[in-house]
Order: structure tokens, then sequence, then C-alpha cells
């Protein structure tokens, strides 16, 4: 006999809680599957102890840099309780027991799907409405020769150790592997960073590659550009990386950030009439609508891989489940890199406008020379701040900052760009003094429009 619900959710990482919450809050019958721990990645391997750990090197070189302060220091056993906590010693017991409480039947184990509205899980054969994808993404390692005779980690590994190491090599200079960086050298971990592209965050603007190059650099990370691992041994109890150049780096760990792909292999998405991308990825339509009655959120989509593109995926799909549909956009996303400094951006990149034919114009702004908060926040302070407008329309269209919580303060420029505020618009706004907010006053009176 099937168990028959109104709507059900594969994966109950960030975007699949949003999506069952609220359809639970709206009174729906739902099921939820989860093979691993509800909270998926972000919650116990990804963005919650990453960020977490990162925090404390954080806070030790505000002190340093703070006029009248000092003594600050970091230490990993604290900092690694802390972290234990805040991933609840990966349990998530009381996650499942709240959303039973919520009214959800709540399914351990990796679902598939065996035809429209059709699931299997175990013995357990269930039946839904709304089938709501949420399967996320998976840690990618190339197949490197050897790989299987080193010590290689990932993201979990990396941000559940109980041990740091001495020694770290990473592979990788996307955001994992530049946040990885900055949190392994600031506890003191000697790190050699090695990337095949010639910069940096190779998907952002190119001055920004440049500043995080020299910021990483500054910690003592050893970076490696132009360079792509051929090989792997071991030497002892060495984890050896050969480049292609010839030349080997030695280390106790080699952590590979070299991206993720959409879990969707043999769960049968097919069957229900998704189609599936190059990469994998389930596509989907303006509503996270992939088929009649099935639907698709966050990493799965291929779409943007970041918790908070999960979590509005997750409003839009049971949105429009529930009779109210609208489009989603994604226009003016935010993109945060949590280095140190904080690493932001939203809208288009200079390229990516040129490749849409924008005509455009672009400043810079180093804000330690236009106003006075990096002053105030910090001794030898840091920061620049990049726009990027269409010079027909006199909107921004793109916008990145590298500098002290520029995760905070990016969100001016993701909303300007995502409601095509005019710039006239933009530069009556009157920001609170003394805040890195009035850089943007000071870099759109640069701008040349």
């Amino acid at each position: 006999m099937s168990e028959h619900f109104d709507v059900a959710v594969l994966g109950m990482g960030p975007g699949g809680e949003v999506a069952a919450s609220r359809l639970l809050n709206a009174g729906k019958k739902v099921v939820v599957f989860e093979r691993e721990l509800i909270g998926g990645e972000c919650a116990y391997w990804a963005c919650i102890p990453s960020k977490t750990v990162l925090r404390p090197a954080e806070a030790r070189t505000e002190v340093h840099k703070a006029a009248g302060v000092s003594g600050a220091e970091v230490d990993w056993a604290s900092t690694r309780e802390y972290r234990d906590y805040m991933i609840r010693d990966l349990d998530d017991s009381a996650q499942a027991e709240g959303y039973t409480a919520q009214g959800a039947t709540v399914i351990r184990g990796e679902a598939r799907l065996t035809g429209p509205g059709r699931i299997q899980a175990g013995d357990r054969e269930i039946t839904a409405e709304h089938i709501i994808i949420a399967t996320g993404s998976e840690a990618v390692i190339p197949p490197i020769e050897g790989i299987e005779e080193i010590t290689a980690w990932t993201n979990r590994e990396t941000y559940t150790t109980d041990d740091l190491p001495a020694r770290a090599v990473i592979v990788g200079g996307s955001a994992v592997g530049v946040e990885t960086a900055t949190f392994l050298a600031r506890f003191g971990v000697q790190v050699t960073l090695i990337h095949r592209g010639d910069r940096l965050l190779g998907r952002e603007d190119p001055r920004v590659g440049e500043l995080v190059h020299d910021y990483l650099a500054e910690t003592g990370v050893d970076i490696r550009l132009g360079a792509s691992a051929a090989k792997a041994h071991r030497n002892g109890a060495d984890s050896v990386i050969t480049l292609e150049d010839g030349t080997e780096v030695a280390a106790d760990v080699v952590i590979f950030g070299t991206g993720r792909a959409p879990r969707t292999q043999n769960l049968g998405f097919e069957t229900a009439g998704a189609r599936l991308g190059e990469h994998g990825e389930v596509l989907i339509d303006e509503h996270a609508r992939a088929a009649d009655n099935l639907w698709a959120i966050g990493d799965v989509t291929g779409v943007m891989p970041f918790t908070h593109v999960a979590k509005y995926q997750g409003r839009i799909a049971a949105d429009a489940i529930l009779g109210r549909a609208h489009a989603a956009t994604y226009e003016g996303i935010p993109r945060v890199v949590f280095a140190d400094p904080e690493i932001a951006a939203a809208g288009l990149t200079q390229q990516q406008a040129e490749q849409r034919g924008i005509r455009t114009t672009a400043t810079e702004l180093d804000l330690a020379q236009a106003i006075a908060r990096p002053w105030t926040y910090e001794q030898d302070p840091r920061g620049h701040l990049g726009l990027l407008a269409d010079a027909d329309r006199e909107v921004l269209i793109g916008a990145w900052a590298v500098g002290p919580q520029a995760g905070e303060w990016i969100h001016q420029a993701s909303l300007a760009i995502r409601t095509q505020l005019p710039l006239e618009t933009l530069l009556d706004q009157v920001a609170q003094f003394p805040t890195y907010h009035e850089a943007y006053q000071a870099a759109l009176e640069q701008l040349e429009v």
C-alpha cells in the first residue's frame, strides 16, 4: 500500500527546509526525505562551520588593526568546541522531532522517483501531488593518478576536523579555496594554494582576484597560479602533489576545492519528466518547475550554488504550489567570500556586460582615500569598491567590494541592481556618517555617464 501526500520534499538542506516549512504552515500534508542530516551540507559541513571558524581569526585581525587594543590570539580548541556546538555535533534529532511536531512525515534514507508523483524509499512507496527535488550537490575530486595514496580532504573533512594539520595543499582558487586558505593560514597552518587559472576567483572581475591574491599572500599563503595537479603519491607521512611542470608540493593533507556537481545520478528524476542539463543539473523554469507537478530548488538546479538562492527558490516553488506563483529573478543576488577582508559582489562583471553588448562605465574607489569609516575602524585601512553602470540606461548593473564587512554593505548595490534604481536616485541617497555605505556616494560621483 502506498502512502499519499500533498507534497514530497526530497532533501532537507536549506532550500528543502524553507519549502517544507512554508507548505506545512499553509496546512499541506508533507513528507520529507533526508539521507543524511536535516539541514544539509550548509548546516554541518560548509557554510555554518566554515564561517564559525573564520570568525576568530577575523576578530584577531580587527584587534591587531584597531588602535589601543592588543592581546587577541586564536585558540583552536575553543574554536573547535564552538564549531561543534554550531553544527549540533552532527546530530539532527532535534530538527527531525521539530518537523514531526509540525505535522510532517520524516523518512530517513535516499528516495528515488519511479514515475510522475511516485517515490520509492527502501520498502516504502509514496505518492504525492507535488514533488520538490532538493538533493543538492556533492564535492568533485578530479581523477588524479595516485590520489588514493594520499590524505585527500574536501570541505567535509576540513570543517569537521578535530586537529589542524601543520601543512596543507589546497587545490582550487575559487571561493572554497580562498576561504579555506584564509582559515588555515590564520590558525598557523603552512598553506600552499594551487590554482590552474591565471587569477583567483576567476568568475569575478580581474581586480578582485588581484586584491585577494595580495591579501592572501600577506598571510603567508604560497599561491601557485597557472598550476595543475598532475599526479599524487605518498612519501612516508607526506601527501605529495606533482604539478604539471614537474615540481612537487608536500603536505600533511591535500584539500580539494575543485567544484561541486548536482546530485542527480540514479535518482530517477527523468522518469517523472525532469530534463537534465549538460552538467547533470535539473532544468527549471522561472517558477522552479521541472515538469508537471515536479519542482527543483537549490544546487541541484545549477542556477546559482548559494544557500540564499536555495532558500529563495524554496519560497518560489512553495508559493507556486500554493497557487500564488511569482517568477524568480536572479539579478543582483550577492556573492560573498568570507575571507579577511571580505569579498563581495553583485550583478554583472565587466566581461559579462560586454558579452551582452551593454555600453558601460565603471569606476574603482580606494576607501581609505575617500571616506572616514575605514580610518575609524582600523589602522592602515583596507578596502576597495568597484561599480559598473549601464551608460545608456544610467542604472547600476554590477558592483564588487573588498574590505571589512563587505558582505554586509554589498546589499545596497544588490538592491539597486535588482530594482534598477536610477543613478540619479542613488546619488541622492544619504548614508549614515561614518559608515562604509558612504563609499557608494563617492564612487557614484566618479562614474562618467
